[in-house]
């Protein structure tokens, strides 16, 4: 029951995303943007959520509208899948290495979305893409999934293995708070009664 499918049309971008909170991790995304889909593969094979997403954008621009507009749409998608967010643990963290990186991912699904972004990636592209849409991408996701984010990049030299570790973080962290507390299965996690 914890699915949704969120379908987003604008002048630049065109987005269908699909998820499965209770998947297995399997994903099919195809951007257009080569480095951002094994991204997305990897947030979706970490956090266990399946995901499909199938964007055309205006990459004759430049990759900007595609990344943003991704992580708008999958922020709406992850939001309406978890729906009243009974039952589910609600935050997650994960602290995790990737051969030189060591990124630190924290979020709480409030419905208070806040980014705190502490991430330093030393090259402005890794292949063609540019690095500065990764904190895009996190921002927008967490500005229409409702979450309260915290990432922190705590070593590395390499851009790839940084945005790759914070990605899987972030995953990780997601898997956690979307599973379903066997010790509250049937309460909201808060004391207010509502998130």
């Amino acid at each position: 029951m914890r699915k949704s499918q969120i379908t987003r049309k604008t002048a630049e971008t065109e987005i269908d995303v699909t998820v499965d909170l209770d998947g297995t991790g399997q994903y099919d995304n195809e951007t257009g943007v080569g480095f951002f889909d094994h991204m997305l593969d990897q947030l979706a094979r970490h956090s266990l959520i399946d995901m499909k997403i199938r964007c055309k954008g205006d990459l004759h621009i430049d990759d900007h509208h595609t990344v943003e507009d991704v992580g708008i749409a999958l922020g709406q998608a992850l939001r309406e899948a978890v729906g009243d967010k009974k039952g589910i643990t609600r935050y997650g963290a994960c602290l995790l290495p990737m051969d030189d990186a060591l990124v630190r991912a924290a979020l709480d699904l409030s419905g208070r979305p806040f980014l705190v972004w502490n991430v330093d990636l030393p090259t402005s592209k890794i292949g063609t893409f540019d690095t500065e849409l990764v904190r895009e991408f996190f921002q927008a996701l967490s500005t229409h999934g409702g979450i309260t984010l915290h990432v922190d990049a705590l070593h590395g030299f390499n851009s790839h293995h940084i945005a790759e570790a914070a990605f899987k973080a972030v995953a990780r962290a997601l898997r956690d708070a979307v599973e379903t507390d066997p010790r509250k299965a049937d309460a909201i996690p808060s004391t207010k009664g509502a998130l």
